[in-house]
């Protein structure tokens, strides 16, 4: 077998061939000073050698001469991996199998980020609680501090998704020394949640006090010691959790239920059962404060509190693995190099335009109420699960980056009982919601809620009230001056002006800010579940 050699070919052969080449040229009797003079003078020329055995082989020869061993088998196809792959990482180089450096770095990183995209989706939920802790702790104290929202929430305070229409009162847990007693007031619709943000219990209403109200005892982790009688016991799975309720008004009145509040409601120590410590009531209402967490790189110092916080024991080890991989492991720093800071840095920014395009523009059929429609649902129960022991991945990042609260009560199919919720996310023809347009909402007659509706917007940016000129962004079928048409229905209009006459059924927007609503029903009933009646469209109108 021949190999011609042109002088290109010449200059890029490995050294050992230009030896050759060399005494090749002198059993040719060419008398020439050096090497370079030798290849000016075969220019043009062809040089014949011979292939020897230990000269490289394309590809295609090594495969055509492969060497037979004894214990030679052939390898099905799809298992070696070719020596050069593209992907859209670039092109990854590997000799037999094994990665060169630059493809090790590639892979190092785009594994990491990946996990790090990964990581920041499943804590989405922790992350989300301590937005609340940090938030509410900095009014007072975890247990002895009571925040309330004494005259309904309005649009100053940024919190996921908050309705304007109850009195909330919101209690940071820490269970760190041990069993606390949480007394309740009667007629509350409230539950508990651990700092992973997985519902623990409900109480009031559809709680074990069954609104009657009474002493719950909340057992911290692994709690060894006696357990005393006259308790609603509640086995707490972390050391951090919320206790939040929403206090119900009196034939329209919440000042009833603000004084029930701090009449009845106290939170101690189980050790101090006796003697227990005064509690301190903040009113909340029309303060400016947030309880948001971001979404930056801060994200992952927020996540670091909340897993050196916990027991292992409290969180499945593969959710646990991901955070470990990119550095948030319990009883170990969190101290990123730079190469990982950068990566946890964008990842944090991917994750969270993730987060908002689940939310935003779904592509789960199952997330719309009715087909092709605005109106989304939340999907998997309260545990958000596609199937019993299946996670509903993005189920679940839907609803921790937009709500807050995790309860059966919201979602389950609760006749009379409990809320339901649907979230208007575009308009009629697909389109994202503009505050610079003016909008129609037509609810038809006989809304199925035995208590009341009402439609309330929010910010795409905070998930928050739409902060506007209007206190309470909220159209409501509690307000008794709402306009209601002679078939019973009522149209609720968005827009930066109120049509004329039609202040009452108006809600601001801003142009420039794209805005989303949730409709809310309470006490819904059957029509609702089986969709006898529907929720119509929002219209673009001029």
């Amino acid at each position: 077998m021949l190999k011609y050699l042109q002088l290109a070919d010449i200059q890029t052969l490995p050294a050992s061939q230009n030896i050759k080449i060399n005494k090749q040229l002198k059993t040719m009797d060419l008398r020439l000073k050096s090497k370079q003079i030798a290849i000016a003078l075969v220019s043009g020329l062809t040089i014949m050698t011979s292939c020897q055995q230990n000269e490289p082989k394309t590809q295609v020869e090594q495969k055509q001469e492969k060497v037979q061993l004894g214990m030679t088998t052939t390898v099905p196809e799809g298992i070696a991996i070719p020596n050069e792959v593209e992907t859209r990482l670039g092109t990854l180089h590997f000799r037999d199998g094994f990665p060169d450096k630059p493809t090790v770095e590639k892979l190092y990183d785009n594994l990491d980020f990946q996990r790090a995209v990964q990581s920041y989706l499943l804590a989405l939920p922790a992350v989300n609680m301590m937005g609340l802790r940090e938030g509410l702790t900095k009014l007072g104290p975890a247990n002895f501090t009571i925040p309330t929202f004494e005259t309904m929430m309005d649009s100053r305070s940024l919190f996921l998704t908050a309705n304007a229409n109850t009195a909330y009162t919101w209690i940071w847990i820490d269970l760190h020394d041990g069993p606390l007693v949480a007394e309740v007031p009667p007629m509350t619709l409230g539950m508990i949640d651990d700092f992973w943000f997985r519902y623990v219990t409900d109480i009031g209403i559809v709680g074990p006090d069954k609104g009657k109200g009474g002493k719950y005892l909340l057992m911290p982790p692994g709690y060894k010691g006696e357990i005393p009688v006259g308790y609603m016991v509640v086995n707490v799975p972390t050391y951090e959790s919320i206790l939040v309720w929403r206090n119900f008004p009196v034939n329209g009145d919440i000042a009833p239920a603000i004084d029930n509040l701090k009449k009845m409601t106290k939170i101690y120590p189980l050790n101090q059962a006796k003697n227990p410590s005064a509690n301190t009531f903040v009113n909340v209402s029309e303060k400016d404060f947030s309880t948001i967490a971001p979404a930056d790189y801060t994200f992952w110092e927020y996540l670091n509190v909340v897993v050196q916080n916990e027991p292992v024991e409290s969180l499945d080890p593969v959710t646990l693995g991901f955070f470990a991989s990119i550095g948030i492991e319990k009883g170990k720093p969190f101290a990123p190099d730079e190469r990982m800071k950068k990566i946890l840095t964008e990842a944090a920014f991917v994750g969270d335009a993730t987060a908002r395009t689940l939310t935003y523009q779904s592509r789960i059929p199952e997330a719309f109420y009715y087909p092709n429609s605005t109106w989304r649902q939340w999907l998997g129960g309260y545990k958000f699960e596609s199937q019993p022991g299946v996670q509903y991945l993005d189920a679940s990042a839907f609803f921790y980056f937009y709500a807050t609260g995790v309860t059966p009560a919201m979602e389950a199919k609760m006749v009379g009982q409990g809320s339901q919720y649907a979230v208007g996310i575009v308009d009629s023809k697909g389109n994202p919601l503009d505050g610079g347009k003016n909008y129609r909402l037509h609810v038809l007659p006989n809304v199925p809620a035995k208590d009341f509706w009402s439609v309330i917007l929010y910010d795409n940016q905070t998930r928050s009230m739409l902060q506007t000129d209007q206190k309470f962004p909220m159209v409501t079928s509690q307000n008794k001056d709402l306009i209601i048409n002679e078939d019973g229905s009522v149209d609720v209009y968005f827009g930066p002006k109120a049509p004329a006459g039609k202040e009452n059924n108006w809600i601001q927007t801003v142009p420039g800010k794209g805005w989303n609503t949730l409709f809310r029903l309470y006490g819904p009933l059957e029509p609702w579940f089986d969709k006898t009646w529907k929720l119509s469209e929002i219209e673009e109108i001029n």
